[in-house]
């Protein structure tokens, strides 16, 4: 269980960046609430396996459509400063 809290806490920090990541995390969130049987079935798998998948490959970086609404993400700290272009369609 703390393995599943653990991963989902670490998904959930880039979520903004994962498209339905809602959706996605569902089946593993579900196995974290209180009396729930813990039961790895199928979708705790594919869920698994997907979010895995977005958060260790880079996406395709390529120039915005201008044409299109896209939505510019900051985060700044001690560190640094970053940002981040987002535009779906």
């Amino acid at each position: 269980m703390f393995e599943i809290r653990s991963f989902l806490g670490l998904t959930g920090y880039y979520r903004r960046f994962i498209e339905g990541f809602s959706k996605i995390a569902l089946p593993l969130a579900k196995l974290t609430h209180k009396g729930q049987a813990f039961v790895w079935d199928a979708q705790c798998e594919s869920s698994f396996r997907t979010l895995k998948e977005r958060m260790t490959t880079a996406p395709v970086l390529v120039l915005p459509d201008l044409s299109e609404p896209f939505v510019v993400y900051n985060h700044a700290s001690k560190m640094g400063l970053d940002r981040v272009l987002m535009q779906w369609g």
